[in-house]
């Protein structure tokens, strides 16, 4: 089922608040411009119909009107041959065509106000197709921006997420090295000098032990 049930619907729809209402406004703006164009169609097709129709009525048109003023012409011929019977049946001949051209004449002029309704049908189903295409090439620009811009925005998070990642896990490997060489050094074995100077601290320690024992052992005796 079309979104519009006649043309009026279309000539007088309000493409904002169909859209508005549209789950899928992409989808719904695509079916809109394919009936449009659908009825354009169609429209177009019957006015090309018309006008055919009105051609060949003018056709007629003409030969009646062509008949009709023969039988003028024949009514005048029997009259000045006297023959005053054959006038009368000539005009009244005259009188049916005439009749004929009028009632013609007023089926021609219905067919040219279709015809013109159609125009204007026509003329107002354009410009609410171009309004609709339109509509739908704002929407795609929109929709192809926002999924750019949102592509864009993933992209750059991800690579700077990355990127800090990466910068963190350099950062613990020369943690990890740094902490790798003091161990190392840490694990050496003692030089000469070291171990020598621990023994010149150890004497002095030793010494220093064994006059505070004397001066303890002198206060003692003092007492």
């Amino acid at each position: 089922m079309g979104v519009f049930s006649r043309i009026s619907d279309i000539v007088n729809s309000n493409l904002n608040s169909i859209l508005d209402r549209a789950q899928d406004p992409e989808k719904i703006i695509r079916l809109i411009i394919q009936e449009m164009e659908d009825t354009l169609v169609e429209v177009r097709s019957s006015a090309v119909r018309t006008i055919a129709e009105k051609k060949e009525l003018e056709r007629k048109l003409a030969s009646l009107s062509r008949d009709r003023d023969e039988w003028e012409a024949k009514a005048e011929l029997a009259l000045t041959k006297e023959r005053e019977d054959l006038a009368k049946g000539a005009l009244q001949i005259k009188a049916r065509l005439s009749q004929d051209i009028e009632a013609m004449s007023k089926q021609l002029e219905q067919i040219e106000e279709g015809l013109a309704r159609q125009s204007e049908d026509v003329v107002k189903l354009q410009q609410k197709l171009a309004d609709a295409k339109a509509r739908e090439a704002t929407m795609v620009a929109r929709h192809k921006t926002a999924t750019n811009r949102l592509k864009i925005r993933t992209t750059l998070y991800d690579e700077r997420v990355t990127d800090a990642f990466s910068r963190f896990e350099q950062v613990e490997r020369a943690l990890d090295e740094l902490e790798g060489r003091v161990d190392v050094y840490d694990i050496r074995p003692k030089g000469v000098a070291e171990e020598i100077a621990e023994l010149e601290a150890s004497h002095q320690v030793d010494s220093e032990l064994a006059a505070l024992k004397a001066r303890l052992a002198q206060k003692n005796e003092a007492k």
